[in-house]
């Protein structure tokens, strides 16, 4: 069996605030390991039925790309959803809740 890795590692400041993120996978095409500004991990508890998540980002992640961060991960979820499930019903749902936080973005920077 095949097996592969994806590792985070997390810079903190004295206040446990993150000042540096880093990531590296076993499949990344750039060797070692790359910076970046904010995660998002969700993970599937089969035992509680829940989801579990971690979210990080650093002290000078900009608001506005923080935003965009979320709107694309939903973006992708949408994505995800309809390729697992099919469900092209909460697919469009999301897409159209993108849509609307786009229109939102991009009001706020005018």
């Amino acid at each position: 069996m095949k097996q592969s890795e994806i590792k985070f590692k997390i810079s903190l400041d004295s206040a446990n605030i993150p000042e540096k993120i880093e990531w590296d996978a076993d499949e990344k095409e750039d060797v070692g390991l790359s910076e970046t500004k904010s995660i998002s991990i969700a993970l599937w508890d089969n035992d509680q039925k829940n989801t579990l998540r971690i979210d990080l980002w650093t002290k000078d992640m900009p608001v506005d790309e923080m935003k965009r961060f979320y709107i694309d991960c939903l973006g992708g979820i949408s994505q995800t959803l309809l390729n697992a499930t099919g469900d092209e019903f909460m697919s469009t749902e999301i897409n159209t809740l993108c849509d609307k936080l786009v229109a939102h973005v991009k009001l706020e920077t005018k």
